[in-house]
């Protein structure tokens, strides 16, 4: 039976979520499988895989062909990385502590890339939001000038008007006193 690793579709739409699967190259993409050895998540970011690792290696080393999202799946876990050095070391190159050592260093540049890669995208919300924040404020300290000029503008309006108002008040009383005073 030739098997493959590869994906198995779930979730609803437009919000996919995968099942990686080792199944039958026969099967269809969402039937029937042999086993499930992981899930994967593109709709975070960075991309989530959660991996059994000791059952994709076992799959590979079978000769469970995956295909071409499922190889760069295992790749980025480094189950391709192990199988390599597990060649390595059936040949006789270097010894299994030695492999394991140059695995797990490369393991451990590899997390630091994505804590890398992880804090920058934090950094990169936190400046867009400080970003939004100051350009919301400044729009406010705007809107709250042309609010206060307008409030002067119609408090001089009001004051000239009452003043106008007093003036034709004033010459009105005058006249009917002159009047008054014959």
């Amino acid at each position: 039976m030739a098997t493959r690793i590869r994906l198995q579709r779930h979730g609803r739409k437009g919000y996919a979520f995968y099942h990686i699967v080792v199944a039958d190259s026969r099967a269809p993409r969402d039937g029937r499988f042999v086993e499930k050895i992981g899930t994967y998540n593109p709709n975070t970011n960075p991309s989530t895989v959660n991996l059994n690792f000791d059952r994709a290696l076992y799959w590979v080393m079978v000769g469970a062909q995956p295909s071409d999202t499922a190889r760069s799946i295992l790749s980025k876990e480094g189950v391709y990385m192990k199988k390599h050095l597990l060649g390595g070391v059936k040949k006789g190159a270097f010894g299994e502590a030695e492999a394991e050592a140059k695995f797990n260093a490369w393991k451990n540049d590899r997390q630091k890339g994505l804590d890398n890669l992880k804090k920058a995208l934090a950094d990169k919300a936190k400046a867009a939001a400080s970003q939004r924040l100051e350009a919301e404020r400044k729009f406010n300290e705007e809107k709250a000038k042309a609010i206060a000029e307008k409030k002067a503008a119609l408090a001089a309006a009001a004051a000239e008007a009452a003043a106008s108002a007093e003036a034709e008040a004033a010459p009105a009383e005058g006249v009917a006193e002159a009047p008054a005073a014959e």
